[in-house]
């Protein structure tokens, strides 16, 4: 099964607490890391010191969406919160679905359907919060009546 990993979390948030997020996350998907295919968050996480490890470790390459992309990808559990400090209202959903659909060449997001593992949200012991999304990165997924041609 190859999926997409999309990653959001509190400024600071060590690469343990990550580890746990994407750990639990990928059990509730039934998926291993190798499994993974497309990493991705919002450019405002470019620089986050905990994302860019986890990346490194798992030899992913991260893509960083910027909010207005992710904005645009409908996704099951937008927030207003989080619109109000990124500018957009999902980043782990809608950068799980952004990267999915790049893994095939396309810009426009998989649908919602392709989600494993809606918002994963996971609370470290050092009390720093991590959001975990997975989607399958499958073809047929662009094949759907919604994306279909007459």
């Amino acid at each position: 099964m190859n999926v997409a990993v999309g990653l959001g979390c509190d400024r600071g948030t060590p690469l343990a607490t990550l580890q746990d997020a994407l750990r639990a996350a990928l059990a509730q998907a039934g998926a291993l890391a190798p499994d993974v295919v497309a990493a991705a968050s919002i450019t405002l996480k470019a620089d986050e010191a905990g994302l860019l490890a986890l990346a490194a470790k798992q030899g992913w390459a991260m893509t960083f969406f910027t909010p207005a992309q992710l904005a645009g990808v409908p996704v099951p559990n937008p927030s207003e919160t989080v619109r109000r400090y990124t500018g957009t209202p999902s980043v782990s959903e809608a950068a799980a679905l952004l990267a999915g659909a790049r893994v095939f060449g396309h810009e426009q997001a998989l649908p919602m359907t392709a989600l494993l593992v809606e918002k994963f949200k996971h609370r470290g012991a050092d009390g720093r919060n991590a959001t975990v999304s997975i989607a399958r990165c499958d073809s047929f997924l662009f094949l759907t009546p919604e994306r279909s041609t007459p």
